[in-house]
């Protein structure tokens, strides 16, 4: 089979269970098409060869009309599956698509069982092409992507633009995980139904690991129900180590579990008067009205930023008169205790985001800040690394 002859002109990757949706939609437009769903029985994929219309229109009518296709790449050529025989292909369409002042990076992946894994088909690849074109490897945001996609015996190779891929983080998006530690979370206990407790507990502290914030701090104002209180304290302690154990598995970076203190809310205004208290409650300023405010607070603060969160009893209006700032963040609505320190979270970094780059501190450098982790490459893995 020489350079352009191939099999199929384009693979599909869908969700799992639409397969067969997409087959039959490209076969209305052109029941002249070749389409196979779930080629060698693996899921999630559609080869396709043209059949009345080029494969530009065909690709064309895909992308616009078939919501369920995922992925649409076209194949620029198909080899056995031998990593050299690939890389041997993938160097000579190189030299058509890859110019010497660009960046590339080859992902694969491999479905079947083989003698050689994904990150052996990326390093003969990467340096067959490297020495093919004179261009340079950039793992994280290549100019050219060469793909290959291997289904058993086959081989499928194509080279796309680095829009191809979408990336959670992109090159001018600024980390924010950094940002929360700063603040500590002091939140009101819900107190009332044990099984209402133990859910809202539950949820407000997988919600706080989210953020990974500094501290969260359960502060009842004055006499409660003891056995309440232990049932919220011990729920929100299972929210949060639920979270932490999934963020260890699938974060690239290393992770912390939210620690658990316990005092009297008024207590804690006295002993945190000289820090940054913040409270969120329907009688303060709007947000984004109080940009300028927060930024500054933030800015001029070298300690904690306390955020004060109410529950079925709001925060004890005497807090006001000693916290720097009252805000708002969703006028005309009140919203459920379990929601409310995500949501005031999720305003805080919203609303600060783009001033980041004037918050002073260690977050701004030396790995720990938001603008450099968002630029710091992946260095886990070889050289031409992709997919396993």
């Amino acid at each position: 089979m020489s350079l352009k002859e191939r099999s199929f002109d384009i693979l599909i990757k869908t969700g799992l269970g639409f397969e067969k949706i997409v087959a039959s939609r490209i076969k209305e437009y052109d029941e002249k098409t070749v389409v196979i769903a779930c080629p060698q029985k693996f899921k999630g994929l559609v080869l396709v060869r043209h059949g009345e219309h080029s494969v530009d229109e065909l690709m064309d009518y895909i992308e616009k009309n078939i919501v369920e296709a995922d992925k649409i790449i076209p194949i620029l050529a198909e080899s056995p599956a031998d990593p050299h025989k690939i890389a041997e292909i993938a160097a000579e369409l190189a030299k058509e698509h890859i110019s010497p002042s660009e960046t590339f990076a080859v992902r694969t992946t491999r479905r079947g069982r083989h003698n050689f894994t994904s990150i052996d088909v990326n390093i003969i690849v990467g340096d067959h092409v490297r020495r093919a074109t004179n261009a340079s490897v950039n793992l994280r945001y290549p100019d050219k992507i060469v793909l290959v996609e291997i289904i058993q015996d086959k081989a499928y190779i194509s080279i796309l633009p680095g829009s191809f891929e979408y990336h959670k983080i992109s090159p001018g998006k600024k980390t924010i995980h950094w940002l929360f530690k700063r603040f500590a979370v002091v939140q009101m206990p819900y107190l009332g139904p044990i099984d209402a407790i133990r859910n809202m507990g539950r949820r407000i502290g997988r919600e706080v690991q989210n953020f990974e914030i500094g501290e969260l701090v359960i502060a009842p104002a004055g006499i409660i129900d003891a056995v309440q209180l232990a049932e919220f304290i011990l729920s929100v302690e299972e929210g949060i180590r639920s979270r932490y154990e999934i963020q260890k598995r699938s974060y690239h970076r290393k992770t912390r579990k939210v620690p658990v203190k316990v005092q009297d809310i008024h207590q804690l205004i006295r002993d945190r008067a000289d820090e940054v208290i913040i409270v969120f409650e329907p009688e303060g300023k709007y947000i984004l009205d109080a940009a300028d405010e927060l930024l500054d607070l933030i800015l001029k603060s070298k300690k904690r930023v306390n955020l004060l969160f109410g529950s079925r009893e709001g925060i004890p209006l005497g807090i006001y008169r000693f916290a720097d700032l009252v805000v708002d963040i969703a006028p005309g609505i009140t919203l459920s205790t379990d929601y409310a320190a995500a949501a005031g979270l999720i305003a805080l970094a919203t609303v600060l985001y783009n001033r980041l780059d004037k918050i002073e501190g260690d977050n701004t450098g030396g790995g720990k800040g938001g603008k450099t982790l968002a630029n710091n490459g992946n260095n886990t893995q070889a050289m031409y690394s992709g997919n396993v």
